[in-house]
């Protein structure tokens, strides 16, 4: 009879739709969010042109040089066209940026795109291995510490963390240095790149220092934040049900309590690789390392506008470009995102 009246008060499960709908119906979506990408490129390429404009300091002096004219100094605002206003000019650095035309130093007559090309490719392999660095030491902490939270493993790893993300980056950058590249120890190079393609091995040796100066701070804050939220996950009804099924403590964690956890996980390491794209100056100055971060320092101190407009556009975009992939790979991982969006 119980089982008579629980078929009978049973909802029947809500049809899907067809193969061909969804599809429909997930282009749709992805055609809104490239839209909202374009726009917001819109907004960022004005907001990185105008602040850089109003920076302080004229452009035209620094170029010319302090012992310029009055008649010099004109002359190069003409040359550079600082003379015109400013909607104008950003109007023609837009189309020169839609056709990979980023101007040129002022300092140097170097292009910027070519400038960028040097330094990107040396801050984006310190930011992915860091951030795989953090995850592979984050995630397994996590899990257990979340699966026997109380335990030695988790006080410790909370506790050492707590400390790791007060520390400041450069503290842990001459430790490592002390450790690895000074005195009897000096098994790794305290400064200097080599670009992968001259030397993988040196290239790796390079950046293992830098690399584990991000990633300490890095893993504490993800380690703390996927245990807070596996552990709500551990508490929902499904992981009971799948308990009540007998499932090992494995199975339960890794494939049905770590994926609806990560999804904070996942917003925080993509918004990460974008900050640490353009925000390790104090890595690479302490590291002597030639990435983008160190660009920007130094196109800020000679007042290079044009190299500094560059840089602060390519990290708005990378920035704006990753958040929209984690927003897809939301829709990927979560139907209901899928259902709400």
């Amino acid at each position: 009879m119980t089982a008579t009246v629980a078929t009978a008060t049973t909802d029947p499960p809500a049809p899907r739709a067809p193969l061909g709908a969804r599809r429909r119906q997930l282009l749709r979506r992805i055609r809104k969010r490239l839209l909202h990408l374009v726009l917001v490129l819109l907004a960022v390429t004005f907001l990185a042109f105008v602040v850089v404009d109003l920076l302080p300091g004229d452009a035209a002096v620094v170029v010319a040089g302090d012992n310029a004219t009055p008649e010099q100094v004109q002359q190069v605002r003409e040359t550079l066209q600082l003379d015109r206003p400013l909607l104008v000019r950003y109007v023609d650095w837009l189309g020169g940026v839609a056709t990979g035309d980023l101007g040129s130093s002022f300092r140097t007559g170097q292009p910027v795109a070519a400038a960028l090309a040097e330094r990107i490719p040396v801050s984006f392999e310190i930011a992915i291995i860091a951030q795989i660095l953090a995850l592979l030491v984050a995630v397994p902490l996590a899990v257990y510490s979340a699966y026997r939270p109380g335990r030695l493993v988790d006080r410790a790893s909370m506790t050492i963390g707590f400390g790791a993300a007060a520390m400041p980056q450069f503290v842990f950058g001459m430790v490592l240095i002390v450790l690895f590249a000074g005195g009897v120890t000096s098994i790794l190079p305290a400064t200097g790149f080599t670009p992968f393609v001259e030397d993988p091995l040196r290239n790796l040796r390079s950046i293992i220092l830098p690399c584990l100066t991000l990633m300490i701070a890095e893993a504490a804050v993800y380690r703390q934040l996927l245990r807070s939220d596996m552990i709500s996950t551990l508490q929902e009804d499904f992981i009971l049900m799948a308990r009540s099924k007998g499932l090992g403590p494995r199975t339960i964690l890794l494939r049905h309590a770590l994926r609806p956890s990560s999804f904070s996980l996942i917003t925080l390491s993509g918004v990460n690789i974008g900050r640490l794209l353009g925000g390790t100056v104090i890595v690479e100055t302490l590291f002597a390392i030639p990435g983008l971060g160190q660009l920007i320092v130094q196109a800020v101190f000679n007042r290079d506008y044009m190299i500094l407009q560059g840089a602060l556009l390519f990290v708005a975009v990378a920035y704006v470009v990753i958040n929209m992939l984690i927003d897809l790979l939301y829709l990927a991982l979560d139907p209901r995102v899928r259902r709400d969006a």
